[in-house]
């Protein structure tokens, strides 16, 4: 079983009120790169104020999701915008999707239709 995936956020720091400190405060370019160092040095198990937030990408089983829905494969496949061999080979359990597509099956799961009118209606 996969670990969920990490995301790495810079601690809010109190924002810098210009007129009471007279600091300088830091451009965007320069809140980018610290919070990069951060991430480097919290990558490297240094201590630094860094919160981590774990997210656990859902695992979906798609053949009784195709099946609750009432779908051949290839309709299945063609409705959602995914190559019907693609999803013979999750099916069989020879390839596992990856993150963002277990994401998109778990709307697909709970929301078809959004997911539906989203590809029905493109903007």
């Amino acid at each position: 079983m996969k670990h969920p995936k990490k995301v790495v956020k810079p601690k809010a720091k109190p924002a810098n009120n210009k007129a009471r400190s007279g600091k300088k405060q830091p451009t965007v370019g320069e809140r980018i790169i610290e919070g990069l160092e951060q991430a480097v040095a919290w990558s490297r198990g240094e201590d630094v104020p860094v919160q981590v937030s774990l997210v656990r990408i859902p695992d979906v089983d798609v053949r009784k999701l195709r099946q609750r829905m009432g779908l051949s494969q290839t309709q299945f496949a063609t409705k959602f915008g995914f190559p019907p061999a693609t999803l013979r080979n999750w099916e069989q359990g020879r390839v596992r999707p990856n993150a963002p597509t277990r994401v998109l099956l778990a709307v697909i799961a709970k929301h078809p239709e959004s997911v539906e009118d989203i590809l029905s209606n493109p903007r």
